[in-house]
């Protein structure tokens, strides 16, 4: 199995996004971080499943919430390097590395 790695700006956008969703609706936030944790544990599963988006870089759009988490896979990990609203300019991610 892969091992996932969740890079640090991965990281925040997923607890900003939290934080927002919280202010709408306590608790709602937490809901967001659970369907994270689900489709995070889907691409583990089966990291090929997903649209290939750009030059080795993975798309996969989470349940209920406007979300996708773009990745890379190598040899036997995932580096997670965005978690981004689906209305967010789609190549802002580029500049990252993993």
């Amino acid at each position: 199995m892969f091992k996932v790695v969740i890079k640090p700006l991965a990281e925040q956008d997923a607890l900003n996004a939290a934080k927002w969703y919280n202010e709408v609706r306590i608790g709602l936030g937490d809901e967001f971080l659970l369907a994270l944790d689900a489709k995070i544990n889907a691409i583990q599963r089966n990291p090929n499943q997903f649209k290939l988006v750009y030059k080795g870089v993975r798309r996969a759009l989470t349940e209920r919430f406007p979300f996708g988490i773009f990745y890379i896979i190598e040899i036997d990990k995932i580096y997670i390097i965005a978690i981004v609203h689906t209305r967010r300019n789609p190549l802002f991610w580029k500049k990252r590395k993993k």
